[in-house]
Formats: C-alpha cells, sequence, structure tokens
C-alpha cells in the first residue's frame, strides 16, 4: 500500500510573533516540533505498513527547517519524504495550503491513501484534510478513532461522531484524519535515526508544482487575517470589610456588577 502522511510544522513553547505587515505567523528561528495529532497519522501509516506491506511518504510544506522534523517522521517509521518550501508558498490559508499540497501528491508517483492529522494545535480548523481530499477529488473520512480493516480496493475505519461512533467503509484511494484516541506514537529508535540521515528526502519550489501562482500563497488565499491583538485583562483587588452580613451583601453586589 502507497501511504502519504501530511507533516505540519507547530511551535513548541514561547510567545506567538505574527507579521505586522500580513498578520501571518512568523515561524523562522523559532524552535517548531510535529503537530501531534500528525504523530498519529504516523504511527496509524506505520501499523497498517506492518499488517499490509508498502511505503510510506512524508509530505510537508513549510520553511525550510521543516526539513528535520521530516527526518524525525523517516525516523519513527516513514520511508522518505518531500518538502514543498518556497517563499511563494508564504501566509497561505487552508485552502492555498491544501492546493500546493495536492499540487505536490503529483511528485510522489501515486498513492492508496493520505493519512492527516485531526487538525493543528496552532489553528484548530481541522480543514486541510477534508479540502485535501477534495482538491484531489477522493472520498474522505474525518475523526478516525480506529481504523479497522484494510485491503488493496478499500479501509474500514471507525469514526468518532458526536456522541457515538460510526463504522464507515471508503474505497481506495482516499484520506483520513485520524484523531489521538487511535493509536499511541512510537518514538525513533536508534536504527530509525540513522536510516534518516541519509533517506530520501526531495525538496521541490513552487516552479516544480503545476499551480498558477495565484492559487497559492497569501495572493491565492481567499480569507485573510486583518488584525491580531492579544486581549487586555484587568484585576482589580476590592477589599470587602466589615461584619459578615456587610461583607456578604457586597460580594452580592459585586456579583450583580459583573453579570453572574
Amino acid at each position: 500500500m502507497r501511504m502519504t502522511v501530511c507533516v505540519k510544522q507547530v511551535l513548541s513553547t514561547g510567545e506567538v510573533r505574527m507579521d505586522p505587515v500580513t498578520n501571518t505567523m512568523i515561524r523562522e528561528g523559532r524552535q517548531s516540533v510535529i503537530n501531534p495529532f500528525d504523530l498519529h497519522a504516523l504511527e496509524a501509516a506505520i501499523l497498517l505498513k506492518e499488517r499490509l506491506g508498502g511505503e510510506i511518504t512524508a509530505l510537508s510544506m513549510g520553511i525550510p527547517t521543516v526539513e528535520a522534523l521530516l527526518r524525525d517522521a523517516i525516523a519513527r517509521g516513514a520511508d522518505r519524504a518531500v518538502l514543498l518550501s518556497d517563499r511563494a508558498f508564504a501566509g497561505a490559508d487552508t485552502l492555498a495550503t491544501s492546493r500546493t499540497l495536492a499540487a505536490g501528491m503529483g511528485l510522489i508517483g501515486g498513492f492508496d491513501l493520505i493519512l492527516c492529522g485531526k487538525m493543528a494545535v496552532d489553528g484548530d480548523t481541522a480543514q486541510i484534510g477534508p479540502e485535501l481530499a477534495e482538491a484531489l477529488d477522493i472520498p474522505h473520512v474525518a475523526d478516525v478513532c480506529e481504523i479497522l480493516t484494510a485491503n488493496e480496493y478499500s479501509i474500514q475505519v471507525r469514526q468518532a461522531a458526536g456522541y457515538g461512533f460510526c463504522t464507515l467503509e471508503v474505497a481506495l484511494p482516499a484520506l483520513i484524519t485520524v484523531t489521538r484516541e487511535a493509536n499511541r506514537p512510537r518514538m525513533p529508535s536508534l536504527a530509525g535515526i540513522r536510516r534518516s540521515r541519509t533517506a530520501p528526502l526531495r525538496l521541490a519550489d513552487s516552479g516544480e508544482l503545476a499551480l498558477e501562482p495565484c492559487r497559492m500563497g497569501l495572493n491565492g488565499s481567499p480569507t485573510r487575517v486583518v488584525k491580531t491583538f492579544v486581549p487586555v485583562r484587568e484585576r482589580v483587588c476590592r477589599p470587602v470589610e466589615g461584619s459578615p452580613s456587610r461583607q456578604a451583601a457586597a460580594l452580592l453586589d459585586m456579583v450583580k456588577e459583573v453579570g453572574i
């Protein structure tokens, strides 16, 4: 089975810095890790590979330093990686990102199953997976918490749906997004780390994609962040004095002021 796992970079710690002109997140020079949900998608792919055989390609769009994260994905069990990196991709919203990833799939050489994390922890939109599937015109299932069976023709999954679950079967090729409950991601092995240093990793820019400039990056994004700010929270300490009954009455007045 030919599987592709989409890997996203998220900032690990520290205050998020925003570009004052484009209102997009500044990722250069910041410590980053693989999006935690994507690790569950990678583990799901590895488990399928152990059962059915095949090959796993890790795909990402990001700045050049994302190569280290893709090497980490290889150390955990991916076979190779493709990094789409170009300043033309900067500032992309979820739609422009999914278009770029869809174009990048053409560099992989075919696939049976695409696995994405349910969402990115820095955006929480959960849109990339479904949008990528729509761009590729393939069936998709979101919020997969368990892969039940799979073969060369179809995959059967359990989907978290509200307060219950659905069992669904879709024909391949297809895309699924994976939740945290699906598995427990493994750590990189020593042999995997050694292999990741020399494993094939392709770096591609916008010139290698069959995608018009107006459909990628900030120019290809129909949604824009027009303003970012940190909410101002003021805390005022107001002493309550007097007898217990006076204090109770004062506290009641304070509750009424804040509308509780």
